[in-house]
């Protein structure tokens, strides 16, 4: 059994492969945590987990005249409010229309049930064959007539619990909700100073950077007030311990399922007792209940791992990949697409689309995807968003027309749609102005030339998803890329009334799961990729209607490296859009090899964002040869098992030049067999005179005996510059008719590398790599990766 009630002494003891979750409801009937962490033997009383005072503590407030020694405020406690001695954080503030905002909820009964039940118009994690237990705890508040359903799904083999609250008001009066955390959880951390957290911070262009700080007194917190999850700070939090690193050591992971605005905090009190908490954004927030009426917050998924952060993140990645992500792609290899966008921008027209298309068949290519501009008369970013139909003028064939043309190619079609926003020179908006969210008093700020549409309006709803279906039913689409370019501002709905104004940024995210479950339901063949600017909503909620998103609208390989590590802390590379994009970037405006291009966005879901119709010989026989090496290991490169094992985020200080402690990042996906490995290194600058270097893998079989080998890998010879007359036997000019033709044409084959060991020897000796060029030549055994260079080593088990 996943949960395990003791009657005589009311403890509930949640167990998983590895961890423990332990609560007791306490003799003043609230519930009480005991312990979270490492899996204990179940015993009849866990009575020693229980921390309290004997005596009153000064300056305190004791519960009541039957508990004098029993103070909440040192109290750890699964779901606290405020108002009757907690001075710290409450997870639920309620006001009456008595003006009073005191609550006081205490256990009622509970139910432990086989599976899982799925939330009401919110995304959660779902039982797959009764993978799941779940406890629903009851509390209630006697004098208000408030009642919480707190539930705890053991996903036993995964080590994950995942946590939401379901408020009810029985009052016969207006209950208002002015926050209604998902989650609470409360620890004893006396040696808080060798605690840290660890939090997803960044901006449009460089989402989700590791970011490190330590655990301290007082509150930390980070929110989205933003409309969606936001690329500012993820939904998520880590709490480790200082020693704690990728292979060994404690840590916490807390990842909310929910797209809109949302919060996370740490509080440390005084007494040593951490507070962490997670749910919808306070911010701005406030939901009005009637009587009978319920309100459901979102879930949170928690793991613990005392075998370092990589074991954290498994464990999310099969969460997500096993019990999140649903429907026909769950575990489906991704085709390789190209995307017209970074080609073409929004000046196209048919003939350009098609030439695009027929060029990126022949380098195998397998899903052509429109990007935005096909729609309304848009050419640029000031028109037509609402304007769900074809541009005529650009393609005389219309959508339905041009995806034959292109399925006749041999190539899947795919489209851009932007269908929560509008602009004001729009059909729709001069028929529905009232659609939009605006103050009706104030000039509307713009982003990107576009406002946002209302999805807490029923109305606009329906109309998004008929526009929508249309199109998907009268063209055969295969994917669609969602994107939504704008923040919100100016927030109000002209559809609520002003009491409930302050509910609509909630309202707008169920709007948006339910247009989303329609279409999954009617569409389940289409492959959803969910976009926001890039990753301004790379979340769990998403996940759970689309299964994969665009990680982030920078395709430098570079910048991806940092963007995709600090992703794959939550987010398996089976989610996570990666394309091969034109030199120079169109966001950093850094120039790197296409070799490693390639070789970041194939620990993803891999794509190709340039134009085809302008590559060289030397670009096309390069991406021919990365597209055919690519599918042949897609499996294992899109669903393996994902290993951190170097970082770009090192922030390690050392006076040595040789060091690599922040210059390389190492990744490694491993098969589920665990009989085969990709081994992803990546050099930010090449380094004078450098050392020896090893790889040290993880994941492999102690016992078994692998062959290491490098991917095929070919360098420009441009990249050399004069040196290359040290190859050659005449002497050509540098840029010259002759070095231009050679270098446009030709395929220089780096050295290449292997080795055989056991996997105990490579994991713990490490794997040799040829040493880097050292500033005295070159010859088969000197790896060339140079500024900004990659290796792809492909580990395979061999059988005797």
């Amino acid at each position: 059994m996943a949960i395990i009630f003791n009657e005589n002494n009311k403890e509930f003891h949640l167990i998983t492969e590895n961890t423990s979750y332990i609560m007791k409801v306490l003799e003043s009937g609230h519930l009480g945590h005991l312990y979270y962490g490492e899996r204990l033997r179940h015993k009849s009383n866990f009575d020693n987990l229980y921390l309290s005072f004997s005596l009153d503590i000064g300056n305190s407030v004791s519960y009541s005249s039957e508990t004098k020694d029993f103070n909440l405020n040192v109290a750890l406690l699964e779901y606290p409010t405020y108002g009757k001695g907690d001075y710290r954080s409450p997870a639920l503030e309620l006001l009456f229309e008595n003006g009073n905002s005191t609550a006081d909820f205490k256990y009622e009964s509970h139910s432990i049930n086989e599976g899982k039940s799925p939330l009401v118009q919110l995304p959660s994690t779902y039982n797959n064959e009764k993978d799941a237990e779940t406890l629903q705890i009851n509390l209630y508040d006697y004098v208000e007539d408030v009642r919480l359903e707190i539930s705890y799904s053991v996903f036993s083999e995964a080590d994950i619990i995942t946590r939401n609250v379901r408020i009810i008001n029985g009052n016969k009066q207006k209950v208002r909700i002015n926050k209604a955390m998902s989650m609470n959880l409360d620890m004893f951390t006396e040696d808080y100073s060798n605690y840290e957290i660890i939090t997803l911070d960044g901006a449009w262009i460089r989402e989700r950077h590791i970011n490190k700080r330590p655990l301290s007194q007082g509150i930390f917190k980070i929110d989205s007030k933003k409309g969606v999850s936001g690329s500012d700070h993820s939904p998520f939090i880590c709490i480790k311990k200082s020693e704690t690193n990728e292979e060994k050591g404690e840590c916490y992971g807390f990842a909310l399922v929910y797209s809109g605005n949302h919060e996370a905090s740490l509080e440390l009190s005084p007494h040593l007792l951490t507070r962490m908490q997670m749910g919808i954004n306070s911010f701005d927030f406030n939901w009005l209940l009637e009587q009978g009426q319920d309100l459901q917050t979102p879930e949170v998924v928690l793991t613990f791992s005392s075998e370092g952060m990589n074991k954290m993140s498994q464990n999310f990645h099969n969460i997500i990949q096993n019990n999140l992500v649903r429907g026909e792609w769950k575990h489906k290899e991704r085709p390789v697409l190209i995307n017209n966008w970074e080609a073409t921008y929004m000046d196209f027209n048919e003939k350009k689309i098609l030439n695009l298309a027929k060029e990126s068949k022949k380098l195998g290519i397998e899903l052509f995807v429109l990007d935005d501009g096909w729609f309304g008369k848009r050419n640029d970013d000031k028109s037509s968003l609402g304007d769900w139909f074809v541009n005529k003028d650009k393609l005389p064939s219309g959508i339905d027309g041009l995806a034959k043309k292109i399925n006749d190619m041999g190539l899947q079609f795919g489209i851009w749609v932007e269908p929560e926003m509008i602009s004001y020179d729009s059909q729709l908006f001069k028929a529905h102005p009232h659609w939009v969210m605006r103050l009706p008093e104030r000039e509307l700020s713009m982003g990107r030339n576009q406002a946002v549409l209302d999805l807490a309006n029923p109305e606009v709803c329906d109309y998004i998803y008929e526009c929508l279906a249309k199109l998907f039913k009268e063209s055969n689409i295969s994917y669609v890329k969602w994107d939504m370019n704008r923040n919100f501002s100016d927030i109000y709905s002209n559809y609520l009334p002003k009491e409930r104004q302050r509910e609509i940024t909630h309202r707008y995210v169920l709007g948006l799961y339910g247009i989303l479950e329609k279409l999954n339901n009617e569409f389940p063949h289409i492959l959803f990729e969910s976009c926001a600017a890039g990753g301004n909503r790379f979340d769990m909620g998403m996940l759970y209607y689309m299964p994969q998103t665009w990680t982030s609208d920078n395709t430098d390989a570079i910048e991806r490296v940092y963007i995709q590590e600090g992703t794959s802390l939550v987010f398996p590379p089976s989610t996570m859009a990666a394309h091969v994009s034109g030199n120079v970037n169109h966001q950093v405006m850094r120039s790197t090899p296409i070799e490693t291009r390639f070789n970041t966005a194939a620990f993803g879901l891999l794509g190709y964002e340039l134009d085809v119709t302008k590559l060289t010989n030397f670009e096309k026989k390069i991406v021919t040869k990365q597209i055919e090496y690519y599918k042949k290991h897609r499996k294992l490169l899109q669903f393996g098992t994902f290993y951190r094992e170097k970082s770009f985020f090192n922030s390690k200080c050392t006076s040595n030049s040789n060091s690599s402690s922040d210059n390389v990042a190492i990744w490694s996906m491993v098969s589920r067999d665990r009989d085969e490995s990709f081994i992803g290194y990546y050099q930010k600058l090449a380094k004078p005179n450098p050392s020896y270097e090893k790889i040290y893998p993880l994941g492999l079989k102690d016992e078994s005996y692998y062959r290491v080998e490098n991917r095929e890998q070919y360098i420009n010879v441009r990249s050399f510059g004069e040196m290359i007359n040290n190859f050659l036997p005449v002497k050509i000019k540098e840029n010259g008719l002759i070095h231009n033709t050679i270098s446009n044409n030709y395929l220089y084959k780096l050295p290449s590398e292997s080795m055989e060991g056991n996997g105990d020897e490579f994991m713990k000796a490490g794997i040799k790599l040829n040493h880097q060029f050292t500033g005295t030549g070159f010859n088969d055994n000197v790896r060339a990766v140079l500024d900004y260079g990659s290796r792809m080593y492909y580990v395979k088990e061999k059988i005797n």
